[in-house]
């Protein structure tokens, strides 16, 4: 295996969760006695770049499919997350109706549709079919088509160039690096600004947040890496900032290399010291996370045991990827977890993949009354402890197996 940014041969072993299939391939009842395809869930660091990732195992097409799962309208701090950037984003550079926001794995719409109500002209690109159609339902024009060279190239010569051009979580699950920024290079305007949100390497590792490894997450990025490729194509990182999205994020604000109008802020090179001052450029602090990860399985799998023996039953929130991950890498089945709950209608009467754990509505959580409910998506702890506070009612507790388990 080699780098997907610089070629170099991969020799350091990060994380190794075993075998899962991809977390968004969601089982219907029919399914559940077909076979079922697992791929190797195992991550690598380039000891040149200092990217993380995982191999290409499960294709990229095969993930990406029209019946994909996840849109992002379901989570209300996630809406309001963005909602919050249009408006910063609008501020601090001037858009209106004059110019043009394009967005990369733009879902359902979740994002742009703020900036639609601001009357900035909007596109979406989309690779998934069917979030793309709830897109279209806001009035959102979206390109369903994955993003790169090729079709920036066919959107630029049509004169469909942007003013910004944004991803939020979308960075990390290119599996051609190189092709994706080349991309961008193509299709923003000569004073045009690029901004990427994306889970920062650097909590991964400081909050053992192991579950954020899946198929779809081809690279595990730091300030450092991310530096390094886009420089490669002709693009300079002008700002950062950390904000808290999925446990820890960086959004970066990236520029051409040629536009003199925006200076690079103290920010950038204060980022890059702090990753090296945590050990981003020490193979070590790579090498030996998996005890980490090791550890909080063995301490999930304990509790859910310690529950069974005593008669409680469990129950879990949130049908999220990491979620998958962490019951995939524990082999935890619905004999200890007996069902979860999640808000999206997409997921519900459907079976986690790999470890077959149906999906409910969260009525079936106020009707079977659980004792524990183990919150998945950990980053959106305080938004479903509040939305569930009635399990009290009960005696209900909730549960958090990451950084480390945790009973509320």
């Amino acid at each position: 295996m080699r780098c997907r940014f610089c070629n170099t041969e991969l020799r350091h072993e990060f994380a190794d969760l075993g075998f899962s299939p991809p977390s968004n391939s969601f089982l219907t009842k029919e399914q559940l006695n077909g076979p079922e395809t697992f791929y190797p869930l195992k991550t690598m660091v380039c000891d040149k770049c200092f990217l993380v990732q995982v191999d290409e195992f499960a294709k990229h097409d095969d993930i990406f499919n029209a019946d994909y799962a996840y849109f992002s309208s379901f989570s209300t701090s996630w809406l309001a997350h963005a909602k919050a950037y249009t408006q910063m984003m609008t501020k601090r550079f001037g858009y209106d109706g004059a110019s043009q926001v394009i967005e990369i794995a733009s879902n359902d719409g979740y994002l742009l549709q703020y900036f639609k109500e601001q009357h900035i002209p909007v596109l979406g690109i989309e690779p998934t079919a069917n979030t793309a159609a709830a897109a279209k339902e806001k009035g959102i024009e979206s390109v369903v088509d994955f993003f790169g060279v090729r079709l920036a190239t066919s959107l630029a010569q049509k004169g469909l160039m942007a003013d910004l051009l944004l991803g939020n979580n979308v960075l990390a699950h290119v599996p051609d690096i190189n092709d994706f920024v080349g991309g961008l290079k193509i299709l923003l305007k000569p004073a045009g600004v690029v901004t990427f949100e994306f889970p920062h390497l650097l909590q991964l590792i400081d909050k053992n947040q192991f579950d954020t490894i899946y198929h779809e997450h081809f690279s595990y990025l730091s300030l450092i890496a991310v530096k390094q490729i886009f420089e490669a194509h002709g693009l300079a990182i002008f700002d950062v900032e950390e904000v808290s999205t999925h446990g820890g994020s960086l959004r970066i604000f990236a520029k051409h290399e040629a536009d003199n109008s925006k200076e690079i802020l103290a920010n950038v090179p204060a980022m890059l010291e702090k990753e090296r001052a945590f050990g981003l450029t020490d193979l070590s602090v790579y090498t030996s996370y998996q005890q980490k990860a090791e550890k909080v399985k063995n301490d999930f799998t304990a509790f859910l045991i310690e529950a069974k023996n005593a008669g409680k039953k469990v129950a879990g929130y949130g049908a999220a990827a990491k979620g998958n991950t962490l019951l995939n890498f524990a082999g935890t089945k619905k004999d200890l977890l007996h069902f979860v709950v999640d808000a999206s209608p997409h997921k519900q009467n459907k079976y986690l993949p790999g470890v077959h754990i149906p999906v409910f509505s969260e009525q079936k959580i106020k009707s079977e009354k659980p004792d524990y409910i183990v919150i998945l998506p950990w980053n959106l702890k305080e938004e479903i402890s509040t939305q569930l506070s009635y399990i009290k009612e009960w005696g209900g507790k909730f549960v958090v197996a990451v950084p480390k388990m945790e009973i509320i």
